[in-house]
């Protein structure tokens, strides 16, 4: 690659970048509210000071804080982060004409942002008015590393020669001719690390440390600068954001090494404030020369305003020019002495300019430069400070995210792509060493990334290959503490993703609701809230999390995937968030994201998605199949009552192409034992269903592709097992051996419910088995009622009745008992649930049964006896009282004429007491007519007069709440975002603010009604 046409191509691209950022800006300000401002995250609206104090040096630093009246004391999800440069504006707009200065964010919690603002004249913070945010371009950014650029394309001698021709591929990377045995200074470095720390040190212009999450990357790199110290060598240390380069400040410190950070105070943490060049200034020895040479200027200007003498003046004006140009030549000698006196220079890419404290230092002093996070930086970035240093050693991931970038178009045509990137494409692994010894994820968490991401190499060291949440000090051991991986799948549940006006932020209300119950089963099981961080790709679902969540765990992390790059969490819960019909899953679809989303965990990951939506795009299916196999996979019936079971065939939009044939998978490991207590209880205690691998439409999935004829073999081996133990009259009971695997488990409940079988799991722990028997009676099979009903086989969602358009399926008769019932096709569904099932790919699938359909049937059965012993019973109101006066032992109520004539077995009897009970009110002790004027109750399918007919008055308002969140489900399943959406809090009590305001201006205008003579 030319250097000359790199330069020139990458400085267009950075042209068009500060376009779109500049365009932006603008855009946002003239054309978009600042509501909407604030759901893009970068801008927070009606902020109160909490406190403010004179920092470092002088700084006043601000903590602004959600609103005191507010119910949630929670900033909405945001994009600022240490750093940032923002304007503070008052509460009328964000408009440029509005801002009453700028500062540096130096601090960001969910709670509270704290802004760094110099100190001028003027200037100042009131405690009882309310501030606007907004994060403004950084044009110095940009300016620095144009300059850079053009410095490179006029680059002809200097330190820096060698490695631009390596670089661009001019020479090949070279090695030192002698290299001395290495005495780590960290003794605990692994082979690998200490692989990459050899290598670092005997490259001559190049060296790439690829280190995947949880490898100890950074570890490695401090190693690599501590030892090339010890090789007197002067090194600087830089990263794209100051958050890197202060970990990187606080590892060389704990080692004692001489270091000096560069950068504006208020970006730094307190802890390294100590380390920067304003502390270090501060303990020099020329501090008292100086402060003597200021007090000097002070006092000669006093003396220039109290004198009349002109020629007097005069000589006083020539003094402090003087003494100015004294204390500038003090300060710079002072700085420079600094410099020269520490081993280590550390600073962001930008912060490394020439325009800096860096220009007292000749052109060679550095001989190493060390860019940590290569991957996540754009590469003009990184040119700032490789043309100070003959060698550099780059360290980073680059299967993570890449840089961020504003203009789609420049990063298309190459701008994101990184530096470290192009390098290891260009020279390959002549130039890199990886990490693959990771101390971070459980062995089952880490595969899926070693396997997806890293070429299957990453191996999880002993310390964490099967640490689990349970063994953490206080924490019990339940179901969620002991499994890695738990999938939670909403599909077919009715949960479908809502939108926002401007459709680029998606949220889903029942994901977060599942989030919220799988924290509350994590915390009772005592792991500490700060250790769990809840991650969504978007930050409408993150508002949503955090306004469920934050007020009764506010140590509970809740970020957006991009924040919580290089942090780690005990236990990750990902809400992927995306639920529609199309199969669309957005930017979900971009494979660095996820990698980042699932290596934050250590010991739990817990993914909450519409598996029939996300098994659209093939990277993120893989995922989905891993978790099936290596963990433990829940249904959203187990946890929502209101879960409206909805199967749909997704119609793939033209963006999205089909995969392609599937490779033969390793066959599955046998799963290990779960030790449970008795019948598993869902996060309500109410009993669940049985534990399954949910496909696409929410039916349990057999085992997949190279594993597809033994599953089928052993699911025939089953099937033909049950159906000569019911053909068989002198066997009633029969039981399955405790050796049988999850999956065979779940393919004996499943059979056994086709063939109207009792079937029910008993035993504890490794001894758990299955037990098979017949129902009672000799035409159970035939009743409506269906096959008898174990209790783990409950599922939550809401009874049928509250469905009376979906019609009812029959079983099948007991002449043929291997003919599972036909399944009712629900709106939308493609195929028979019982029926082979073929894939989005094309490839045939195994016969599968919906467990949610088959539910739905039985609970259809159970709905028409009830409807049948109903037409013979008397008023539930009536029903009840009459048990509460048997059980209060009073004697029993007086029958009914029904009863009566049910007892004297007279129809005509009958039949009059139904035609006259039906022309009251079914009310009780109410007798008024309801032939002329009453109403119907759909849910109980009795007449009630005006007076009693509404739901709530006689009894029937549970079902009427349950029949209405139905309706809102099923709106939000048809219509993206449709049904009424409750009032967000701070949008209704700014408008009854409005509405008041409104109203006193006005009472104002009235006019006075003149009195009558």
């Amino acid at each position: 690659m030319e250097v000359e046409s790199f330069v020139s191509r990458t400085l267009e691209l950075l042209r068009e970048e500060r376009e779109a950022e500049i365009e932006e800006t603008r855009s946002w300000q003239e054309n978009v509210s600042l509501k909407d401002l604030q759901r893009k995250g970068v801008c927070l609206l009606k902020l109160q000071l909490e406190s403010q104090r004179t920092s470092l040096y002088g700084r006043l630093l601000g903590l602004f804080v959600p609103r005191k009246h507010l119910a949630t004391k929670i900033l909405p999800s945001n994009s600022f982060g240490p750093g940032d440069i923002v304007g503070l504006y008052d509460v009328e707009g964000c408009a440029s004409s509005s801002q009453l200065g700028s500062g540096v964010v130096t601090q960001v919690s969910q709670t509270a942002i704290s802004v760094a603002f110099e100190a001028q004249d003027g200037f100042s913070l009131e405690g009882d008015v309310l501030y606007n945010l907004m994060k403004l371009a950084n044009n110095v950014t940009y300016e620095r590393q144009k300059c850079a650029l053009n410095c490179l394309n006029g680059y002809s001698t200097g330190p820096a020669s060698s490695l631009i021709s390596v670089l661009f591929g001019y020479s090949e990377p070279g090695t030192l001719s002698q290299s001395n045995p290495v005495d780590f200074f960290n003794t605990g470095l692994d082979e690998f690390q200490r692989e990459a720390v050899t290598f670092a040190l005997a490259q001559r212009e190049l060296a790439i440390i690829h280190g995947p999450p949880g490898t100890g990357k950074t570890t490695t790199v401090v190693e690599v600068v501590l030892q090339a110290v010890k090789q007197g060598l002067k090194v600087l240390c830089c990263a794209p954001s100051n958050v890197a380069v202060d970990n990187l400040v606080e590892a060389l410190a704990r080692n004692k090494a001489r270091l000096l950070r560069l950068g504006h105070p208020a970006r730094l943490q307190e802890s390294i404030q100590k380390h920067s060049l304003d502390a270090l200034l501060a303990r020099s020895d020329s501090t008292d020369i100086i402060a003597d040479i200021r007090r000097d200027i002070d006092r000669a200007f006093e003396k220039m305003k109290k004198s009349r003498d002109k020629g007097g003046r005069s000589h006083l004006k020539a003094e402090v020019k003087e003494l100015r140009k004294e204390l500038r030549k003090r300060e710079e000698s002072a700085i420079a002495q600094i410099l020269k006196g520490v081993d280590i220079v550390l600073a962001t890419n930008t912060g490394a300019h020439g325009g800096g404290p860096l220009k007292f230092l000749p052109k060679d002093h550095f001989d190493l430069v060390v860019i940590d996070e290569c991957a996540q930086a754009l590469e003009s970035s990184c040119w700032i400070a490789l043309l100070k240093a003959r060698k550099c050693v780059l360290a980073g991931d680059h299967k993570q995210l890449p840089p961020t970038i504003k203009s789609h178009t420049a990063a298309a045509k190459g701008l994101a792509l990184s530096l470290m990137e192009r390098l290891i494409q260009k020279h390959g692994g002549s130039v890199v060493r990886m990490l693959t010894a990771q101390y971070r994820m459980n062995a089952a968490i880490m595969q899926w990334a070693s396997q997806e991401m890293y070429g299957g190499k990453l191996i999880a060291h002993a310390s964490v290959e099967k640490h689990l949440l349970r063994d953490l000090p206080g924490v019990g051991s339940t179901e969620e503490t002991e499994t890695p991986l738990l999938l939670i799948d909403t599909a077919g549940c009715g949960l479908s993703e809502m939108e926002t006006s401007d459709e680029q932020s998606k949220g889903n209300q029942g994901e977060a609701d599942i989030v919220a119950l799988h924290i509350e089963a994590l915390t009772e099981a005592g792991v500490k809230a700060r250790d769990i961080a809840v991650i969504a790709p978007y930050n409408l679902q993150v508002d949503l999390l955090r306004q469920l969540l934050s007020q009764k765990h506010p140590e509970l992390e809740i970020r957006s995937v991009d924040g919580f790059q290089g942090r780690e969490k005990e236990a990750v819960v990902l809400s992927l968030v995306r639920s529609n019909r199309k199969g669309e899953v957005g930017f979900l679809a971009e494979d660095r994201r996820l990698n980042v989303a699932v290596t934050r965990a250590r010991r739990h990951l817990a993914v909450v998605c519409d598996t029939q939506t996300i098994r659209q795009h093939a990277f993120l299916k893989t995922l989905l199949d891993h978790m099936t196999e290596r963990g433990e996979v829940r249904t959203a019936f187990q946890y929502l009552e209101d879960a409206v079971p909805m199967n749909y065939t997704h119609k793939p939009s033209q963006q999205h192409s089909q995969p392609g044939p599937k490779p033969n998978p390793k066959p599955k490991p046998k799963e290990k034992e779960r030790q449970e207590t008795g019948p598993r209880k869902t996060p309500q205690g109410r009993p669940g269903p049985a534990r399954s691998a949910v496909t696409e439409g929410g039916a349990p999935e057999t085992p997949a592709d190279g594993a597809e004829g033994e599953g089928k073999g052993k699911e025939e081996e089953l099937r033909e097992e049950l159906v000569n133990f019911r053909k068989d009259p002198e066997r009633a009971v029969l039981s399955f051996p405790s050796t049988l695997n999850s999956h065979a488990r779940m393919l004996v409940h499943r059979i056994s419910e086709e063939l109207g079988l009792t079937h029910e799991s008993v035993g504890e722990g490794k001894s758990r088995r299955i037990t098979v028997s017949k129902p009672d009676g000799p035409d159970q099979s035939a009743s409506p009622a269906g096959p008898t009903e174990r209790p783990d086989q409950r599922a939550s969602y809401t009874d049928s009745k509250e469905h009376p358009d979906q019609p009812v399926s029959s079983r099948a008769s007991e002449e043929n008992p291997d003919q599972s019932a036909p399944s009712t096709e629900l709106p939308d569904q493609s195929a028979s649930s019982t029926g082979p099932k073929v894939s989005e790919s094309g490839a045939s699938g195994l016969a599968q049964v919906d467990l949610k359909n088959l539910h739905l049937e039985r609970m259809q059965r159970e709905q028409a006896k009830r409807d049948l012993k109903f037409q013979c019973s008397p008023a539930p109101a009536q029903s009840s009282k009459n048990s509460k006066r048997s059980a209060k032992g009073k004697g029993h109520s007086k029958p009914s004429s029904i009863e009566s004539a049910l007892v004297d077995d007279d129809f005509d009897a009958l039949i009059d007491s139904v035609v006259k009970a039906d022309s009251v009110c079914a009310s009780p002790k109410c007798k008024a007519s309801v032939l002329t004027l009453g109403q119907l109750c759909p849910f109980c399918n009795r007449k009630y007069c005006l007076s009693h007919h509404i739901p709530e008055v006689h009894g029937c308002g549970d079902q009427a709440k349950a029949h209405a969140r139905i309706g809102r489900s099923r709106d939000a399943a048809l219509h993206a975002g449709g049904g009424k959406k409750a009032l967000d809090p701070n949008k209704k009590a700014h408008l009854q603010r409005r509405l008041d305001t409104k109203l006193k201006g006005l009472a104002t205008q009235r006019k006075v009604k003149p009195k009558a003579e």
